[in-house]
Order: C-alpha cells, then structure tokens, then sequence
C-alpha cells in the first residue's frame, strides 16, 4: 500500500460519512485496485455489512454474475430467489428488482460496502443493476474498480460511467504507477531497512513501478538482501515471473493448475475434477498446496479463484496451443455430458477447443435464449461469437441484427441485417430480414431507402407461397407505409394480411398486422377511437404469446394521442409499456419513449418544470451507444420545445447547436424550432428566413401536427407577422390529421389577430373543455376569450374566463403566463403567483449545476472546457445560462450563490 495512503483515505472517508457514495477506481492490471478495496475493507467497523463480487474474465457473463458472485454462498439467499434473477418469465425490471431486493435484504439498514471488481468485464445486467444501486439512498458506499484501457465503447459500463457522472458526484480514484521514491519505500517496508539505490534503480526500471510486478519479485527476496535481487537476472516481464512461480510445481499439481486457468476465474471443483482426471481425494491434497502456495483462494463452498486474474493469465499464455483446446475439450464435453444450462460457458469452451458445430448449436441456442429474457446485448456477444466462424448463418445474422436493434446499436443492426438479407437462402428467409430491414431505414431516417426496400417486398410477394410467408411480408409492407404516413396503404396491406391470417390461423401475423392497422388509424381524428381500441384490444393477447415487442409497440402507440383516458388510466400503461420493452430489452422504448412519455402526463398535469426534468432525465440516463439517425437524441426536440414554453431561449439555442450535429434529422426540424425562438426573440429577419425554409419542408409531406400549428401561429403572433404570411403559415400547418379541436384554435387564433372578435371569441368558447387539448393549452384558450370579450367591453364575462385560466396555468410559466398577465392587468388585477420556471438556482440543469460549481471554484472557460471534454463556445453557453437564471452578473456573484446555497 506504498503510495496510496491519499486513495486510502479518501476511501475510508466516503465509508465513515454513512451518507450514499459512489467511488470508481481504475488502473491497469496489478496497479493495486484489488488490494486497495481490501485495505479499506480491514478499516470497517464489524456491523458494517459487505458485499464483494468479480466479473468473469475471458468469457460471456451470464446475467447478474457480479451479484451471484457477492452472494455465493450465503444460506439467507434462498434458492427461489436466486432464480429469480433468470428466470425467462420474468421481464429484466422484475429480474432488476429482484436483484435489488436481494441486496436491500442482505444490507437492510446497516452500513454497507459493496463492491464491484472488474466492471470492464461486467455484463450488461450486473451494469444496469451497479447503476440502480447508485441511485438508492442509505449508508452505503458503492466502489466499482476497473481497467480503463479494456473499456469498449460498445461495452456497458463505458456508457453506465457517463451516466454516473451526470447524476452522482462520482469519487474518482486512478491509481498510477510507483515513483521511484515509492518504490525505494516498499523495498525498505518489505526488508525493514533503506534500500540501496541502486537496487532502487534497478527494480523499478524492471517493474515500471507497478506494485504487483514489484511485490512478486520481493516474494523471491533472499533473506532480506535486496542487493542480491538486483544482481540477478530479473524477469523482463510481470508474466514471466508469474511463471516461474508455478514451474516448480510437481506435474501432477500443474497439470490442475493449468486446468484451472482453462477453466476460468472461478473454478467449480466437480468441474475442475472432471477436466483434470483428479480423484476426489488428490484433488483437495493439490488445492489445499496451491491455496498455501497464494495461487488459488477458496472463496466459497467447492469454488477457487485465482490469487489475481493476472496469475491466470499469465498460465494460459505460456501453454502450448494443443494443450489449452485439450482442456478446453475437456470442459466442453464434462459440461454437455452434465446437461450444462449455460450456452455462453459451452459457447466458449467449443470455440477454444475447436469444436465449432458445439460452438455453433450454443450460439444459435443462446441467442435465442438471451433474446427471450431481454437480454439484448448478451445475445449479440453470443451471435457475434458463432459469426466469426460462420458468418452467413442466417440464423445468427437473424439474431444479430434483431439484438443489435433491441439494444439501439443501430448500425450494427443494419451492418447484420443487410448480411441476413444477402445471404439469405429462401425467398421466406429473405422477406423476414426485409421486415426488420424496413424498420432500420426508418429509424436511420432513410426514407428513400425504406421505399425501395418496400418495391423489393412487393415484388418478393408474387414469389411467396400462398399463407403466413406471404401475410408476413404484407405486414411488413403494412409497416413501412404506416411509418411513412400513408395511412390508405396501410389499411389496404393490413387487411389482406389480416385475411390470410385469419384462413390460416396465424395469430402471430394477425397481431403484427392489426398493431400497423391501429397505429394507422390512431392518427387521424377520423378514425382515432377505432384504432385505439384496435391496440388497447390486442395488447393482453400480444403478452400472453411473449410478443413483447408488439406489446410495447401498442402501448407506445396509445400513448401518443390519448384525449379521452384519465392520468391514472395512461400512467398505467406508460409503465406497461416500460416494462413490455424491457422484456424484449427494447432500449428506444424502455429509455426513450419512457421518459417522453413521463413529459406528456406532466403536460396533462399541467407541469411545465416536471415535464421538462422528465426529457432532461431521459437524455441523462439513456442507455444507447453510439446511437444516430431517429434515436441519436431522441429527447432535443421535444425539449426545445418543452423550453420554449419556458421562456428558457438560451437553451433553446444550445439544443438547436446540438440538433445540427445529428445526421438524418427530419428536415423542417431545425427551420421550424429557429423560427419559433426568432420570434420570441423579435429577430424578424431571421425568422423570416426560417419560416420559407419551414414552409418548403412542410410541402414535401402530408402529415400534421395540430399542437405544432398552434405552437407556431401563437410565435407568429408574438412577432407581429403580417396577415397575409400569418394565413399562408396557418394554411400550410392544417391538415386531415389535425384535430378538430387544434383547427378551431388556430382559426380563432388567426381571427382575433385580424380583429374578428365575435368569430375569434365563438371558436374559443366551443372548446375550452376539449379534452384533446392539455391543461396549459386550455389556459390559453380562455385567455384568449377574455381578450375577446375585453374587446366586446364585456369584462365581467373576460373576468370569469381569467379565473378559470389561472389554474390551468399555475404550474407553467413562459409565454402563456405572461399573457394571462397582460389581461389581468387590464382587468385590474394583480399578476398571477405563477412560478417563474427558469430563474433561481433550482432552474438550473443538472449540467448547468455541475458548471456552477466549477465556476466557484474559479475555472475559467477554456478550463471548463477540457474538464468536462466540451467546446469553450458550450462552455461559453453554460455560464451565459447560470448568470442569467441566476441573476447575477460576475462569475464572483455565481461562487457566492453556490457557496450560501451549500451552507
């Protein structure tokens, strides 16, 4: 522990508050991050309870191996809870929540240290589940340890520490190599006198300071004697000294070592038996040796770890090639011959010992396995695995591109799916990848490719057989027309697969059909209780075939207009939604749409500020890596415009900065978002320019929004826009898929703004009770009544219509608010109590908050910039939004905010 008493202590101090922490340690291997976590461990007092558990190295993790591993072994965790975390019935939230509770019962209210080792080789589970520990309150300091450099991208923990860090104030402790004066310190700890420089010199050129490297060669010491080490000849590596610990080792022992690094980190003894040909009797003489050895530590009943994972390795790199398949053949056949469960372990031990049609079967097997039980991104590992030997299995590129789209890796799951579609053999095969396929380009926003793909299933369909291959690919096609808006179509390509399916008794088909059929006639006011009660009427059914994904989809769908249902009735099936997701481990669904989901009940609500911390947290804590086309930011534009309503115009510019780096966005996206906040900002220019660019977008498609056509009409209006373009934009906003209610609000809109009271003030008054409109839209509405009224001298009446306005506004703010104020004020009344949502230190963003504490401590902007890896002009953005909503005008008047807010 030479040099590490600062790391040491700021440890221990993190245990001793009995407050939540959360501590990372990273170095490279041998660095000490093991033997740190267990110095501290020693410091603890005896009621305080730990949990300890490692990642398994080398192989596919099953779910939840670090917390299996924490609990081997204890009897209190009984035998149906532990298959509870994987059992296939159970979606992966149930599975989370069982794993949580296991820890909570373990913990209870005690102080607590648990401890994940190794997260660079953690599943995505155990991830998820260090995560969601983070999150809970109690005296419980949560440490994860890991090796930076064997972090992937694509790897669950690279995205869980971003994560981490925009929600906790993460203790971050790097442990670097020993200096030389650190070095010269072990060497006198270790022989109990100053050590010779030269000795000094020598050892740490040799380790580079690493302190495992350094104190396996102080084993060797002879008698004490460093000047002797350092005349003899070193080992120019950390794995050759390893070596030569275990080269003296008798052949029988060695021989079950070298099945024990085969075999992996942990090493079950039957197992072990198996593989070696031991007795059972030789086998604990052997063990009992290496344990006193310190190269194996029991760690549990029948179970043996490495002293260290480097130990293990270095054996396995040092065996002759032959030698370790063997082994591995060995392992392979002992697991199948005892009717192993795990496809991931047989998986790995038929690849290593060349057996590729086993290697291949576990893949397929535990593909389709871990698809099952939502876990996406474990069975993409396992596909990728048999692809490397088989890559145009179209059974594994089928499970590939399914996962990776599960998992929102959206170009790997074009990467996959475009294999499937190319190597598929049968025309049946070849229409299944394009339905997946249809989906990828939507979500890539590559429309013009989603209709070619949809002129290749057309053509495909003359080729099918007559039955569920043909309704299969009608359904796709139902699909990518639905998802394109062209809603005739869809009905068209539904009904006839829906006829198919029903002659011949493909409940699957049907219910992938009607989900395209509902969806369809959801969005048009027309038809929009027919097709709600198409998806509310098949969603049990979808779950009770396990078609998750369906279930979801259907969920999702009614969640997006849903006038007539209470806020009890849609926070229900938001979480059934959530949940249907995360049994099919649908990252897009279970994150994204979940939290824009959570916005809109807020809207219902009446919320402005829980809507928008509700997007804010769906950015923060959305799972996807390396995401791009619709989900690469899933939340901007809503947020934005979420912020506008707010009055929060600076942040409106930073999320249309960050809108115009993401490829494949919806062309009238960004001119539309412009526009608005140039007419709140009275920059008539700009918002000219916008609104052509906006109204040429529009042209090219037929689908409109009623609430966009409000939004934009009350910007228009806050601008002065001349008449005539107010007509052209109100023309252009209101289409057959506008509701009826958002038409008449708009028309009253552009009427009052022409000085047509009567008519203006009729429109407002047939529907300040729609049902379709939310709460701040319906304030809205019954303040622009009280203007017309105002205007008609009929102010008892405009009174009325304030009163019943202002608490459908209470809880907003922005535009909206500062209008019901201007007719107040012209009634002679006071303005509302309304909260101010963007000024004030609880106005600050998450990221706006971290800033705020690094201006106090007085970084300048170019600093802040390469400490939180953004430009200085974001930088810049930051501070410029802290001063304002703050209401200070010196990074000095910011320190002395955070400073009282702390005390």
């Amino acid at each position: 522990m030479i040099g590490r008493d600062r790391e040491l202590r700021r440890l221990v101090q993190l245990a001793a508050s009995r407050e939540p922490a959360v501590a990372v340690v990273a170095g490279e291997p041998g660095i000490g991050k093991t033997r740190l976590v267990q110095e501290l461990l020693d410091t603890l007092p005896e009621e305080t309870v730990v949990l300890v558990g490692h990642a398994e190295p080398g192989s596919l993790s099953r779910p939840y191996e670090v917390l299996l591993d924490a609990i081997d072994g204890r009897p209190e965790v009984g035998d149906e809870r532990l298959a509870g975390l994987s059992d296939p019935a159970r979606s992966p939230v149930e599975r989370l929540h069982a794993g949580l509770a296991i820890v909570a019962d373990l913990v209870g209210d005690a102080p607590a240290v648990l401890i994940f080792e190794d997260l660079h080789w953690a599943d995505s589970e155990s991830a998820a589940l260090f995560e969601r520990i983070a999150d809970q309150r109690g005296p419980r300091l949560l440490i994860g340890t890991y090796r930076p450099d064997e972090v992937t991208r694509r790897h669950p923990v690279a995205g869980l520490l971003g994560r981490l860090e925009r929600r906790h104030a993460v203790a971050h402790v790097r442990l670097d190599r020993l200096t030389p004066a650190q070095t010269a310190a072990m060497l006198a700890a270790a022989t109990g006198a100053p050590a010779p420089l030269r000795a000094v010199t020598a050892l740490h050129h040799r380790t580079g300071g690493n302190p495992f490297f350094l104190e396996e060669l102080l084993r060797d010491l002879p008698q004490g004697d460093p000047e002797t080490l350092a005349d003899q000849p070193l080992p120019w590596s950390l794995a050759e000294l390893l070596r030569r610990q275990v080269d003296d080792l008798d052949p029988i022992t060695h021989r079950i070592v070298e099945a024990a690094a085969v075999l992996g980190h942990r090493v079950p003894f039957d197992l072990l038996a198996a593989v070696s040909g031991a007795g059972e009797d030789e086998l604990i003489q052997v063990l009992r040796d290496l344990v006193t050895r310190g190269v194996l530590v029991e760690s549990g009943d029948d179970e043996f770890l490495f002293r260290h994972a480097l130990v293990r390795e270095a054996i396995t790199d040092q065996m002759l090639g032959r030698q370790r398949r063997r082994l591995h053949e060995a392992a392979l056949d002992a697991l199948l011959a005892g009717g192993a469960s795990d496809p991931a372990m047989v998986a790995h031990h038929a690849r290593a010992a060349g057996r590729y049609d086993d290697m291949l079967a576990a893949a397929r097997r535990g593909t389709a396995l871990y698809l099952s039980i939502g876990s996406a991104y474990q069975a993409l590992q396992l596909a990728e695995m048999g692809l490397d030997e088989a890559p145009d299995d179209t059974t594994l590129l089928a499970g590939a591109a399914r996962a990776a789209w599960l998992a929102g890796l959206l170009a790997d799951a074009l990467k996959y799916g475009t294999r499937w579609h190319d190597a598929a053999a049968s025309t049946t095969d070849r229409a299944e990848s394009l339905y997946l396929l249809v989906r990828l380009a939507w979500e890539s926003r590559e429309f013009a490719r989603m209709t070619e793909l949809t002129h290749e299933i057309e053509a495909l369909i003359e080729e099918l057989p007559r039955g569920g291959a043909q309704a299969r690919a009608m359904t796709a096609i139902a699909q990518s027309t639905m998802l394109r808006d062209e809603f005739e179509a869809t009905l068209d390509w539904t009904d006839r697969a829906v006829a198919l399916a029903d002659e011949f008794d493909l409940p699957d088909v049907r219910l992938a059909a009607l989900v395209e059929k509902g969806s369809a006639l959801a969005e048009r006011p027309q038809t929009a209780a027919e097709g709600r009660a198409i998806l509310a009427g098949l969603v049990d059914e979808a779950e009770k075939r396990g078609d998750w994904v369906l279930a979801a989809r259907a969920l999702n769908n009614l969640l997006q207009e849903e006038p007539e249902d209470s806020p009890e009735v849609l926070a229900e099936r938001l979480e059934r939604m959530r949940v249907d997701a995360e049994r099919a481990g649908f990252e897009s669904l279970a994150v994204a749409a979940y939290f824009q989901g959570r916005a809109r009940l807020a809207m219902r609500a009446g919320d402005l500020r829980a809507a928008i911390d509700a997007l804010e947290d769906g950015r923060e804590q959305d799972r996807g890596y390396l995401r791009h086309g619709r989900w690469a930011d899933p939340h901007a534009v809503f947020l934005a415009g979420l912020s506008l309503e707010a009055g929060d115009l600076d942040k409106v510019e930073q999320l249309v900065a960050d809108l115009e780096a993401v490829p494949n966005l919806p062309a009238q996206s960004i001119p539309g978002l412009v526009f608005h906040l140039a007419a709140r900002r009275g920059q008539a220019a700009r918002a000219d320019a916008a609104l052509d660019a906006y109204l040429a977008e529009m042209a090219k498609q037929d689908w409109r929004s009623g609430s966009t056509a409000h939004d934009l009409v009350s910007a228009a209006l806050a601008l002065g826009l001349p008449p005539a373009r107010l007509s052209e934009l109100a023309e252009a906003l209101l289409g057959e898929t506008v509701w009826d209610a958002f038409r008449t609000l708009v028309d009253a809109q552009v009427a009052e703004a022409y000085g047509r009271h009567a008519p203006a003030l009729e429109g407002y008054l047939s529907i300040i009770d729609a049902p379709v409109l939310w709460p701040a839209i319906q304030g809205t509405v019954r303040v622009g009544a009280a203007r017309c009224l105002l205007a008609a001298d009929r102010r008892e009446e405009a009174a009325a219509q304030v009163a019943a306005a202002e608490p459908l506004l209470a809880g907003w703010g922005g535009w909206r608010v500062a209008q019901l104020d201007q007719v107040r004020a012209q009634l002679g009344l006071a303005p509302v109590d309304a909260p101010d949502a963007v000024t004030g230190p609880g106005a600050l963003t998450p990221r706006e908050r971290e800033v705020a504490v690094l201006i106090s401590e007085g970084l300048t902007n170019a600093e802040l910039a390469r400490r939180l890896y953004i430009s200085p002009k974001t930088a810049a953005v930051h501070v410029s939004n802290i001063l304002r909503k703050l209401g200070v005008s010196s990074r000095t008047d910011v320190a002395s905010v955070i400073t009282a807010r702390g005390r």
